[in-house]
C-alpha cells in the first residue's frame, strides 16, 4: 500500500512538474512573441487613438461626426472626479495599488467565480489590461486563444504601466472604450446619451455610463432603460463602500429618475444632407492639402473641427416648417389619391413586378412617417404607396452677398431617403419669369410697356396654345410688364419673350448658371424646363445682390486640427456682376408687388409678414412641382414640393405654389420676425434705386386703339421724366404733362358718367 502511495506520489509530482514546465515553456513562448509581436516601449509611450472629426454650425452646435470609430478624445481637466470614482469602485477598485494585473482578482475569479460559480464576482481583468484589449484586439489562436490573449495582455499590462502613469492610462481607457452604437469613448457616449459634455456629467449620469460598460446593449439606457438604472444604482453603491459617497447622497442618488437626453447624428441626422455635402467639400480640401504636404490628414481619424456656414436656428425652423405644412397636406393628398386613377394604374404595375402575394405580406415595417413611431403592422404594398404618394420637401437658404449657405432641407428625414431634393432637377414653372423679365428689361423694355393678352396658337410649335392659369385673356386690352410679372400672366410673357427674342432669352439663362436650350423654344419662357432649387436660389441672389452672382455656394468656414491650429479658411470671391444694377433694383420692386397685391400676398395676409420682401410662386401645368422663391437684401431662401415621381399630384389648386410651397416660406419668416436676434441679422429694408411710383405709375391695363395710344405716349413721357436716383426718393412726385392732364379729363369725366 505504501508502495502505492509513493508511486501516485511520485507519478503525481512528475505530472504538477511537468504542467509548471509546460506552462513556464508556454509564457516564455507568448513572452518572446512566438503567438505574434508586443508593442514597443516606444510605441506604448506615443500611444494615440483615433478620434472622429465634428462638424459645427456657426452658432457651435454639433450637427455631425465623420469618423472610423466615433471617438472624440479629451483632456484630464475635461474628466470630472466622480466619473474616475466610479469607474474605479467599478472595475478596479485596486487600481492604484496593482502594476498591470492584480493576483488578487485572479484568486477571486478561481474560487468564487469558477469553483463556486458566482457569475456577480466580477472579472479578473485591471483596468490596464481591458484597456491593452481595447487598443490591441484579440487574435485567433484556436484553443489557445483565451490563455494567450489574456497572458499578452497582462504582459502589455505591466509593460504600459512602466512607461505611462495611472493618470494617463485612466485618460487613454476613457478615451477608446466602447459603449455600444458604435460609440468610443466617455466624451462620445456623454453627447450620445446626456447632450453634454463628459465635464458636465452629474454623479448618477457618470454611474449610467459606467454600468453600462459592463453589457453595451443589456445596460443601454436608451434601449433598456429598467436595467441601466439598477446597474447605475449598483455603480452608486459600489462607490459608497470605497467611500467616495456618503449613505445620505447615496440614498438621495438611489431615488432619482434617470433622465436622458438621447441623440444619434447617424440616425437622426438634423442637418444630414447638408453635412453630406460638407464631408465631399471637406474631403477635397483635404486631398488639396495632402497633395502638398506629406504629412496626410485622415478626415475620419485625426479629430478635425469643421466649422460650417449653417444656422442651426434657421435649419430648425426650416425642418419644423416643412413638418407643419407637409403633415396637413399630405392628408389633403391621401384623401384626393385613395380612389383615383393614379393609384388603380399604380397597383397594377406593381402587381405585375411583385405578384399579389408578395404585395400581401404583412409585417412591422421600419419606414419614415410624421409621427414619432416609424415602426407599425404593414403590408408591402402599402410601405411602397407610402413613399410614392408621399410628398416631399426642399428648402434652400442662402446669403445673397457671399453665397453661405444658412439652412439646407434636402428632403423628409436623411436616414429614411437620402436623396437629395435640393440638388434634384424639376420643372421649374413660373420661377423662371423674373429671368425672361430681365431679358425684357436689358433689351429696352420698362415696367410700364404693355404686352399683349391675347391666346395665340403657334402653328411652328405643333399648334402649342398656353393660356394664363386662370384662363383670363384679351384681343382688345393689353397688360403692363410690371403687372403681368407680379401676378404671373403667360401671354404676355410669351409677347415678351417673342420681342425679345430667343438668343438675348438665352444668354440671359445661361448668366444666371442655368441650361438653356440652343434652338428657340418659347415654352421655356413658362417655365418648360427643368433646374434645381440650388440652380434657382443661387440665381435669385443676383435680384437680392444688385445684379452680382457668386461662382458657387459656401458651406465650410475653416477647418481646425485636433490641436486648434487652422489648415484651412474660406476666402470669399468677389462675385461677378450678371446684369444691371438698375434691372436687379427693377425686377425686386416689381416682385414686392407679387408679395403685397400679386401671387404670394398670401404672405402678407395670412402669414402676418411685415418685412421688405420679394417673391416669386412657380407652378407645373399638371400641379407635379410646386415651388417658392423668396428674398430680403439679406437671405434667400427657396423652397420646392413635391412627389418622387410627377405623376402624384394634387387635382387643382392645392398643388400650386402658392398654396403648397409658399406657407413653408411663410413659416420659416414668421419665425425669424419673431426672434429678434434673426430678425436682425437676415431682415433689413432693400436700397432701391427707384421708388415704386418711378417703376409702377402706369395702370395696369389699357384698351388698344385711340385711348391706348394716348396712354402709351403720356406714360412714355411720364416714364422719362421719372428717371431719378435713389437720393430723389423724398422729391415730390412731378407733375403730369398737359397732354396727359387733358385727356385724363375726357376720359375720367366719360368714365364718372
Amino acid at each position: 500500500m505504501k508502495k502505492f502511495i509513493k508511486k501516485c506520489f511520485k507519478w503525481l509530482t512528475l505530472l504538477l512538474l511537468a504542467g509548471i514546465l509546460i506552462f513556464a515553456g508556454f509564457v516564455v513562448a507568448v513572452y518572446y512573441g512566438v503567438f505574434g509581436p508586443f508593442p514597443t516601449t516606444e510605441e506604448l509611450s506615443s500611444i494615440q487613438n483615433e478620434e472622429a472629426s465634428l462638424v459645427f454650425a456657426i452658432d457651435g452646435e454639433i450637427i455631425g461626426k465623420y469618423f472610423a470609430e466615433n471617438r472624440t478624445n479629451i483632456n484630464w481637466s475635461e474628466i470630472p472626479e466622480h466619473l474616475i470614482n466610479a469607474l474605479v469602485a467599478t472595475e478596479d477598485k485596486r487600481f492604484y495599488l496593482h502594476e498591470g494585473y492584480d493576483g488578487r482578482s485572479y484568486l477571486r475569479v478561481l474560487f468564487k467565480s469558477i469553483i463556486l460559480g458566482d457569475k456577480s464576482s466580477g472579472g479578473g481583468s485591471t483596468l490596464t489590461q481591458q484597456l491593452v484589449k481595447n487598443l490591441y484586439g484579440r487574435n485567433d489562436h484556436s484553443f489557445l486563444s483565451m490563455p494567450v490573449n489574456k497572458l499578452k495582455e497582462a504582459i502589455i499590462a505591466v509593460r504600459m504601466e512602466n512607461v505611462l502613469s495611472k493618470q494617463q492610462i485612466l485618460l487613454l481607457y476613457l478615451n477608446s472604450v466602447p459603449f455600444g452604437e458604435e460609440v468610443f469613448g466617455v466624451e462620445a457616449a456623454s453627447l450620445r446619451f446626456f447632450g453634454k459634455h463628459c465635464k458636465d456629467l452629474n454623479i448618477q449620469e457618470s454611474a449610467v455610463l459606467v454600468g453600462l460598460l459592463k453589457a453595451n446593449t443589456y445596460y443601454n439606457p436608451r434601449l433598456n432603460p429598467k436595467n441601466a438604472k439598477r446597474r447605475r444604482n449598483q455603480v452608486l453603491k459600489l462607490m459608497f463602500n470605497e467611500g467616495y459617497l456618503s449613505q445620505e447622497n447615496m440614498k438621495t442618488l438611489l431615488d432619482s429618475d434617470l433622465i436622458l437626453s438621447y441623440s444619434n447624428y447617424q440616425k437622426e441626422a438634423p442637418s444630414g444632407y447638408f453635412v453630406y455635402h460638407v464631408k465631399k467639400r471637406a474631403q477635397q480640401i483635404i486631398d488639396d492639402l495632402n497633395y502638398q504636404n506629406p504629412e496626410t490628414v485622415d478626415i475620419e481619424k485625426d479629430g478635425l473641427k469643421i466649422y460650417t456656414t449653417l444656422d442651426f436656428s434657421l435649419q430648425k425652423s426650416s425642418q419644423n416648417s416643412v413638418k407643419k405644412q407637409l403633415v396637413k397636406m399630405q392628408k389633403l393628398l391621401n384623401k384626393e389619391l385613395k380612389n383615383s386613377r393614379i393609384k388603380k394604374d399604380w397597383y397594377s404595375s406593381v402587381r405585375d413586378k411583385y405578384g399579389e402575394k408578395r404585395l400581401g405580406e404583412t409585417k412591422n415595417r421600419d419606414v419614415f412617417s410624421w409621427n414619432s413611431d416609424n415602426n407599425n403592422p404593414m403590408s408591402f404594398s402599402d410601405s411602397l404607396w407610402h413613399y410614392y404618394s408621399m410628398l416631399n420637401a426642399a428648402v434652400l437658404i442662402t446669403q445673397p452677398q457671399s453665397g453661405r449657405v444658412l439652412s439646407w432641407v434636402g428632403g423628409n428625414n436623411y436616414r429614411y431617403l437620402p436623396y437629395d431634393l435640393v440638388l434634384s432637377k424639376r420643372q421649374v414653372a413660373s420661377t423662371i419669369k423674373p429671368l425672361i423679365y430681365a431679358s425684357g428689361l436689358e433689351k429696352s423694355f420698362v415696367p410700364c410697356d404693355y404686352l399683349s393678352n391675347e391666346v395665340v396658337e403657334y402653328k411652328d410649335y405643333d399648334g402649342w396654345t398656353p393660356r394664363n392659369y386662370d384662363n383670363s385673356s384679351s384681343k382688345d386690352t393689353l397688360v403692363a410688364l410690371w403687372y403681368a410679372l407680379a401676378n404671373s400672366m403667360n401671354l404676355p410673357t410669351m409677347d415678351l419673350y417673342f420681342q425679345t427674342g430667343h438668343d438675348e432669352v438665352g444668354d440671359m439663362l445661361r448668366r444666371f448658371g442655368l441650361d438653356a436650350p440652343i434652338y428657340e423654344t418659347p415654352s421655356i419662357a413658362l417655365g418648360a424646363m427643368d433646374a434645381s432649387l440650388y440652380d434657382m436660389v443661387k440665381a435669385y441672389s443676383a435680384f437680392a445682390n444688385d445684379g452680382f452672382i457668386s461662382d458657387d455656394l459656401i458651406m465650410i468656414d475653416r477647418i481646425l486640427d485636433s490641436d486648434d491650429n487652422i489648415i484651412y479658411e474660406c476666402s470669399v470671391e468677389l462675385p461677378n456682376q450678371i446684369i444691371d444694377t438698375k434691372i436687379a433694383d427693377q425686377i425686386t420692386v416689381i416682385l414686392e408687388e407679387a408679395v403685397n397685391e400679386g401671387t404670394a400676398k398670401q404672405l402678407r395676409n395670412r402669414f402676418g409678414i411685415v418685412s421688405d420682401l420679394a417673391g416669386k410662386t412657380g407652378t407645373a401645368q399638371n400641379y407635379s412641382d410646386a415651388w417658392f422663391m423668396a428674398y430680403t437684401s439679406n437671405i434667400v431662401i427657396g423652397t420646392w414640393v413635391g412627389a418622387m415621381s410627377p405623376e402624384v399630384h394634387f387635382r387643382g389648386g392645392l398643388g400650386s405654389g402658392s398654396a403648397l410651397a409658399l406657407p413653408i416660406v411663410g413659416h420659416i419668416l414668421s419665425d425669424i420676425e419673431e426672434s429678434p436676434g434673426l430678425s436682425k441679422k437676415y431682415i433689413s429694408d432693400f436700397s432701391h434705386i427707384y421708388i415704386k411710383e418711378e417703376l409702377i405709375h402706369c395702370d395696369p391695363f389699357f384698351e388698344k386703339g385711340l385711348k391706348g395710344f394716348i396712354n402709351r405716349v403720356t406714360d412714355m413721357d411720364v416714364e422719362k421724366n421719372h428717371e431719378v436716383e435713389s437720393k430723389k426718393k423724398d422729391e415730390q412726385p412731378k407733375k403730369k404733362s398737359g397732354i396727359r392732364r387733358f385727356f385724363d379729363k375726357i376720359f375720367k369725366g366719360k368714365k364718372k358718367k
